[in-house]
């Protein structure tokens, strides 16, 4: 009895199951879904080959200084880093006394009021602070990009598919509208205060090109700052912000794999001893 209600139940399941998908496919050849602009148009990242591509890949250091210095020059502005702390930026090869120098160069706000005028004291950022918010708040960060939030950068890359390729895509990626695209819908033109970008899931991005043209940063170490260039060097830095462990996560990768191999040839040849000589 149990066993003929079991295979009731189970035929009563996969009789819905097929019922589902017979009737979502007649659905779908009755209304085929509508192409949208963004089915239409929006594009995969561009792949773009990295130093930490791969199981042995590793993080170029003087590349990630220049993605620093793109972010400090261009993107600190309006987007935060608020799971990163300036003694983090040792990873990219800046000794104690320039780590300090570049804490300095932020202010942030103390949970305090100065006594003297009643306005919220600050102080210059030292080694063990994380990036501040160049905002005071939310409200204040909308005001200042047309109603728009900037996203914090900490974790960019891993938030988003594809993320490194993704950065410099996006970064990138700005352009008129196609031609065409306004021929087939012309009530998707972007609107006015913002810009067009086939990398952006919905086509359309609030934030203005970051990067505006060849030379926008003097690269310290003399490097020559195109635009193409600079998007690498953000998009590795932002790599390494979301995976500060990604090298040491690889060794480990790499030891246990080389340890596994080495296990199952001794398993093997223990097998092969043990076993020699028996009948089967």
């Amino acid at each position: 009895m149990v066993r003929l209600i079991g295979f009731l139940v189970g035929l009563g399941f996969v009789g819905v199951v097929l019922w589902s998908f017979l009737w979502g496919v007649v659905s779908y050849i009755e209304e085929p879904p509508v192409p949208t602009v963004e089915h239409e148009f929006h594009l995969s990242p561009k792949q773009v080959s990295w130093s930490f591509d791969g199981p042995l890949g590793k993080f170029d250091r003087a590349q990630l200084q220049r993605g620093f210095q793109v972010y400090k020059e261009v993107c600190s502005a309006c987007h935060s880093l608020r799971l990163v702390s300036f003694r983090d930026l040792a990873d990219l090869g800046y000794s104690e006394p320039e780590i300090k120098a570049i804490a300095e160069q932020w202010v942030v706000e103390q949970p305090s009021i100065n006594p003297e005028t009643g306005e919220p004291a600050t102080r210059k950022s030292i080694a063990s602070d994380r990036f501040p918010s160049p905002f005071a708040n939310e409200v204040a960060a909308r005001a200042a990009n047309a109603g728009a939030l900037p996203p914090d950068l900490s974790l960019i890359t891993k938030a988003r598919h594809d993320g490194s390729n993704y950065v410099h895509s996006l970064i990138t990626g700005y352009r008129p509208q196609p031609a065409e695209l306004l021929k087939e819908f012309p009530d998707a033109k972007t609107p006015d205060g913002l810009h067009f970008n086939p990398y952006f899931a919905n086509l359309n991005l609030a934030m203005a090109p970051p990067l505006t043209g060849d030379g926008q940063v003097t690269y310290a170490d003399g490097t020559k700052s195109t635009t193409d260039q600079m998007a690498r060097d953000i998009a590795a830095f932002l790599t390494w912000t979301a995976e500060p462990k990604l090298e040491n996560r690889k060794r480990t990768g790499v030891a246990v794999v080389g340890f596994l191999i080495i296990l199952t040839v001794l398993a093997f040849l223990s097998y092969k001893n043990i076993w020699a000589g028996k009948k089967h």
